[in-house]
């Protein structure tokens, strides 16, 4: 959220918001694999105005009992506590293995995977760095987002141009976290959708809320891409 126009941000924002609010009775837990926002960097006292809603369907989800878990991914810039604090939701700053219903799961964002975008690669070693994050932070919130905005829009930009095959080493990932034993591996970030098997297991990847709207749901001992 936050990269197209006010009109579409908002249909994007309800189709979530209503995603959310329907599954709180239901939904043990809820994974978000990075990139809610098209950029997110936490101030110590201010917070991005626009996601009021997402911010209360989460912390309405996590009051009912679900476990939320946000796993950051190349748009996030900076998170401190509001997630966990104000929301309830659990920041993973790597990728990690969850067990559900019996079966293994590893979930990241992706990101840093393609091994030879060493230009991507510098990149985040950068925007991760504590020293830098912390200087950033005293830029005025209308200009320090205007910056990431900016610099989000074109890194989303490269991404999509990107072609990330087998030789990029997303996939390459995945199958090595299947031989280790994970059933399911799950990635974001090149937001192109896939539901491939290898050997006695699954990668996924649910694609672009942008372009086809869907969800992912393991009940049943079973896994599936859902549309909404």
């Amino acid at each position: 959220m936050g990269l197209q126009n006010e009109e579409k941000e908002k249909a994007k924002e309800k189709l979530l918001t209503e995603f959310i609010e329907k599954i709180v009775p239901d939904a043990e837990g809820l994974f978000i694999l990075g990139d809610l926002f098209d950029y997110w960097f936490e101030y110590k006292r201010v917070v991005q105005k626009g996601f009021y809603r997402t911010f209360t369907a989460l912390r309405n989800l996590t009051d009912a009992g679900a476990q939320v878990h946000y796993l950051i991914g190349n748009h996030d810039f900076l998170h401190y506590n509001f997630f966990e604090k104000e929301l309830g939701v659990k920041v993973h700053e790597k990728s990690f293995g969850v067990e559900l219903h019996g079966k293994n799961f590893f979930l990241g964002h992706g990101d840093g995977l393609v091994k030879n975008d060493y230009g991507y690669l510098l990149l985040k070693k950068i925007l991760r760095n504590r020293i830098i994050q912390k200087f950033y932070s005293f830029v005025h919130p209308d200009l320090g987002i205007a910056i990431a905005s900016s610099t989000s829009k074109k890194s989303r930009e490269y991404t999509k141009s990107k072609n990330y095959g087998e030789i990029d080493g997303v996939f390459e990932a995945a199958k090595e976290k299947i031989d280790a034993g994970f059933d399911y591996v799950l990635f974001g970030h090149t937001h192109e959708r896939t539901f491939q098997k290898y050997n006695n297991g699954y990668y996924i990847n649910l694609g672009s809320w942008l372009e086809k709207p869907c969800y992912g749901v393991f009940e049943s001992n079973k896994f599936e891409i859902k549309e909404i």
